[in-house]
């Protein structure tokens, strides 16, 4: 179910608000599960297992952290293996068992081995990437007595698969909400906020990253060969522009509808368009994912004690794979890898201490590495880049010289909307003037505007689903 869709806004919210204020306090997380699971099973009718699977992952966790309060040493750590072992392996069969099965059947074909694995060609579930990881969190926080293990099994299946924040994060740690499980404020204000966030993220989506996404897919229809120079520049900052107002968006909704709830979700971007280096990026741009692999891979590997640049491989390498299984998520983790290194190296320095040199830097680097995130066939990266810098080789297919000027005046609009609100300035106006009565009427307009959008068939799915 997509939030920026008359079935979420429509038949879902409405109905689940209204049971979620008229029941008791004891029964508002109940309400919050219940609806949680209707939310999920729309999205997975079609497979009704993943429903279940989300349950069993829920039920083998709140068992393994009991089990861990009543053991030993040794036994915590044998239930803590169990659990992740749970946690991974589902992750790894549904993620990974194809990606893995058939590049090994390519590399015995190579030396003629008599060997072929078989493929599963799984759907993946939507959203086990984001609830393996909070729900893996929360094991190794009991594990390590940050947390004391949760006594309620509803409790803690509220928390996981809470639908705000349940497909595509932010990736929300159970040492976060804790307390709000069971003491959270419900207010008029709460309600306001929320709505007000939720109706900005909605807008962010609708109206700016699905205009601009629009751009991206039609020259992917086009075909990379056909394009000239200029618009596979646009055409990447296009899509630089979708993948950041497409996941800000919906995470700005998922804070609202927390929010409304009486639930404090964690930000999980701040600007990372202005950042001079890759390194900074990396620390504003899914803030919350930065925070778990920093959190639970990176410290315990050393972090910046011992083996940085190792560490730093390990991480990037992990996180390339966790978008996706694919060879060109681990060409953009390696790249990332080796850029955040050079800063490391100094790089970083010359960039801070010249801001302009480091936003520049920035303008090429950010549409550059989204290249090798957005397009998964290494070929076409290929072609793609011999359009960016035709000094690199020319496609030998016919290209019209001013196609830009006709795709860039479709989307003029909501390109230049979407460079404004990347750098700040929008948000500041905002909460500058967030009470008066204009900003108000703004947020109606921008929320009936959302409405007709769809209505006209605009309501592509997230981006991050897919993850």
């Amino acid at each position: 179910m997509v939030f920026s869709s008359f079935t979420f806004l429509i038949y879902f919210l409405p109905p689940f608000l209204l049971i979620y204020f008229l029941v008791p306090k004891d029964f508002r997380n109940a309400v919050i599960f219940i609806g949680s699971l209707i939310f999920y099973y729309y999205g997975v009718k079609d497979h009704p297992f993943y429903l279940i699977l989300m349950l069993l992952t829920t039920t083998i966790n709140y068992l393994a952290a009991q089990k861990m309060t009543r053991s030993n040493y040794r036994g915590r750590k044998r239930w803590l293996m169990l659990g992740l072992f749970w946690n991974i392996g589902c992750l790894f069969v549904f993620k990974y068992m194809d990606f893995i099965s058939t590049n090994l059947n390519e590399l015995f074909k190579l030396f003629g081995a008599p060997v072929m694995l078989p493929s599963l060609h799984l759907i993946l579930p939507i959203g086990i990437s984001f609830y393996t990881f909070q729900i893996s969190s929360y094991l190794i926080d009991v594990y390590r007595k940050d947390i004391p293990a949760e006594h309620s099994l509803l409790t803690l299946g509220t928390y996981l698969c809470m639908f705000p924040q349940l497909i595509a994060g932010p990736i929300v740690t159970y040492s976060q909400v804790r307390r709000q499980m069971y003491q959270r404020k419900h207010s008029f204000r709460n309600l306001e906020e929320g709505m007000r966030e939720f109706t900005i993220g909605l807008s962010l989506k609708v109206l700016i990253a699905n205009r601009v996404g629009g751009l991206w897919s039609q020259i992917g229809s086009i075909g990379y060969e056909s394009i000239s120079c200029p618009l596979a520049w646009l055409g990447i900052f296009a899509y630089s522009f979708q993948i950041y107002f497409d996941f800000y968006g919906y995470s700005l909704m998922a804070k609202g509808l927390g929010r409304i709830m009486g639930f404090t979700f964690p930000d999980n971007f701040r600007n990372p368009y202005l950042s001079r280096t890759m390194t900074e990026f990396w620390r504003r741009w899914h803030i919350t994912l930065g925070s778990w692999f920093r959190e639970y891979v990176y410290i315990p590997l050393g972090g910046n004690q011992r083996g940085l640049y190792r560490n730093l491989f390990l991480v990037w390498m992990l996180t390339g794979l966790w978008h996706g299984a694919n060879w060109n998520f681990i060409l953009w983790g390696f790249s990332i890898y080796l850029i955040i290194s050079l800063e490391k190296l100094g790089l970083g320095q010359i960039f801070n201490k010249v801001p302009v040199l480091g936003h520049l830097y920035m303008c090429l680097l950010i549409p550059l590495s989204w290249l090798l995130f957005a397009v998964t066939d290494l070929g076409q990266i290929k072609i793609y880049l011999m359009r960016l810098f035709p000094v690199l080789g020319q496609t030998t297919s016919a290209v019209y010289s001013q196609d830009f000027l006709t795709y860039g005046r479709a989307c003029f609009w909501p390109l230049l909307a979407a460079l404004l609100c990347c750098t700040g300035l929008v948000r500041k106006l905002y909460e500058a003037k967030k009470y008066t009565f204009v900003i108000t009427f703004l947020l109606v307009l921008l929320f009936w505007a959302c409405m007709y959008c769809m209505y006209l068939g605009m309501d592509d799915p997230f981006l991050y689903y897919q993850f």
